[in-house]
Order: structure tokens, then C-alpha cells, then sequence
């Protein structure tokens, strides 16, 4: 927004922000109203309609054209639209995460190696959970708090404020807070480390001011702060994904803990913990493709 003129952003926040602010609530409060498989069947149908009509479509055609050129153009047009499907049941499913959570999940999400969490929590201080845009990757939040550990997670804020404050909404029973992107997140996740807290990172969102490391074989613009911070406390980095089964069934995974290199050379260190963070995220991709988000501009063009 701060590109815009004055009137630009005026006309932002009382013209297109409102009407845009009470779908968003409507939406949001018919899929709460139904029964979330209801919900997230709707959602599928919602965006499999919608979705490829949409420019994010020609992005996610031109990643996965990028990514997997030695698939043919019929397999990767399925991808995209079972990416539409996986995107609609998040959609679907996100205004019933915080019920789902205190109900222990009501067997819709099995969680493979919670005693790891269990184990990096019971030894104290800090800990860095890793995870990418798959399946439905709130629930790697749910999950966590269900064992005990609630991460304080950096995200992007939405530029209309009535959706962020439903963004908040929807995450208020299994988040420790969530710290805006930008200059003060860093300090806000150096702090919170700092008291021995668990901080959630989404690995594979873009930063044109990051890193380039290599991720489904092309470089990729990557924040460096997850890395840093894990060499600073040498604190553990654990990888954790939402795989979606079937409809609104998941399977969370927690994997061990990434080795933290030690070779004395800070920056060739903090180069090889990014690249196994993505080649972890990149191996989940390469498992279940329709499960990420591939309509983002994940590489440069």
C-alpha cells in the first residue's frame, strides 16, 4: 500500500475494503454454519469452479511448468486442479479449527511423532517449528498446541483490517501470537526465543530481500531469519507438515529435528540449514504436489 497515492488508499479503505470485509464474514459464517464436511466439500466445489478462472491459475501453471517439466501437460493440469480442490476444503474448513482443536480433533487429524514435540518441550528453552503451504497447514499449529506447544507465528497481515481481525479470530484458541512480517518480526521472534518460547515459520512464503536458495530445482528468494535464530540458540528446528488424507481427514507429521551444521563459518552454516529446510519442504512437495500452494510467485520471473 505504500506505493499508492493518498486517493488510491482512500478509495481503498471506504470504497473496495467494506463490501470485501462483509464476504469475507459471510463466507466465513456460512461455512461455520455447516458441518465440516459440509464445509469443506462446499469449499472444493467453490474454488474447483472458481480457481481456474483466476490469474493465480496462470501462476500455479507456470511454477508446476517450472518445477516438473518432465510431467506431461495432462498431469500437471490435474495437479492445479486438485490444488483448486485441497484450497477450497482449507477454505471450508478454517472456521472450524478452533472447535475441532478443543475438541481433541474428533479423530479427523492423527498426529505421527507428537513424542518428539513432547521430548523438545520437556528439555526447555526454545524451539523452532519449520512448515510450508501444504495440505491444510493450519492444523500444524492445532497440532502443536495439542501437545502442548503453542507457537508464536510470523504472518503477513491482511491489508483490510476487519479480515485481519478474523484472520486472528479464527487462530485465537491454539496460537501464543502472531507476529506481523515485516522490520519488528525479527525482534519479535529474537525476544520470544529469548524466553525459551516456540516460534512457528512458514518456510516458503517469497522475500525479494532474502536469500536465493535452490527449491524444486530453481533458486528461490528465502527469509534467512528461521536460520539464523536456530544458529544463535542452537535450538531445535523441527519440521512439521498437514498432510490431507481424504476430505477433512489429516495426517500431521513432526519429523525429527534438522541437524544444525557447526563448521565455524557463520554464513556457510546458515547456507546449508536453508537448503535442508527446503529440500525438506521440497521433498513433501515432490510427495503430494496438489497439496501445495502453488498459485504464489514463488520464484522470480
Amino acid at each position: 500500500m505504500a506505493s499508492y497515492s493518498p486517493l488510491r488508499r482512500k478509495v481503498n479503505r471506504w470504497l473496495l475494503q467494506p463490501p470485501l470485509a462483509l464476504g469475507a464474514f459471510l463466507i466465513y459464517g456460512l461455512f461455520r454454519l455447516l458441518p465440516v464436511d459440509a464445509a469443506s466439500a462446499l469449499g472444493a466445489r467453490l474454488l474447483g469452479a472458481v480457481g481456474p478462472l483466476l490469474r493465480a491459475d496462470r501462476i500455479a501453471r507456470r511454477n508446476l511448468d517450472r518445477a516438473f517439466p518432465e510431467r506431461s501437460d495432462a498431469e500437471r493440469a490435474a495437479i492445479r486442479r486438485d490444488v483448486w480442490d485441497n484450497l477450497g476444503r482449507a477454505l471450508g474448513e478454517w472456521p472450524h479449527l478452533n472447535r475441532l482443536y478443543r475438541a481433541n480433533f474428533g479423530g479427523r487429524v492423527e498426529i505421527v511423532g507428537g513424542d518428539i514435540l513432547d521430548r523438545a518441550r520437556a528439555a526447555g528453552g526454545p524451539v523452532i517449528v519449520i512448515t510450508g503451504h501444504h495440505g491444510n497447514w493450519e492444523l500444524v499449529g492445532a497440532a502443536c498446541a495439542a501437545r502442548g506447544m503453542k507457537l508464536t507465528v510470523i504472518y503477513r497481515p491482511a491489508e483490510n483490517p476487519p479480515v485481519n481481525w478474523l484472520v486472528l479470530f479464527a487462530r485465537r484458541h491454539f496460537t501464543g501470537g502472531l507476529l506481523p512480517k515485516g522490520k519488528d518480526a525479527a525482534a519479535g521472534a529474537l525476544a520470544l526465543l529469548k524466553r525459551g518460547g516456540y516460534l512457528g515459520v512458514l518456510i516458503d512464503q517469497k522475500l525479494n530481500e532474502g536469500v536465493a536458495v535452490p527449491f524444486l530445482g530453481h533458486d528461490a528468494m528465502t527469509s534467512p531469519v528461521a536460520a539464523r535464530l536456530a544458529l544463535a540458540f542452537r535450538c531445535p528446528v523441527i519440521p512439521v507438515r498437514a498432510e490431507r488424507i481424504a476430505g477433512a481427514r489429516y495426517r500431521v507429521t513432526v519429523e525429527q529435528p534438522l541437524d544444525l551444521p557447526a563448521t565455524g563459518d557463520r554464513k556457510r552454516d546458515q547456507a546449508e540449514l536453508m537448503l535442508a529446510m527446503n529440500q525438506t519442504l521440497e521433498r513433501w512437495v515432490r510427495a503430494r504436489p496438489e497439496q501445495w500452494f502453488w498459485v504464489h510467485r514463488r520464484w522470480p520471473d
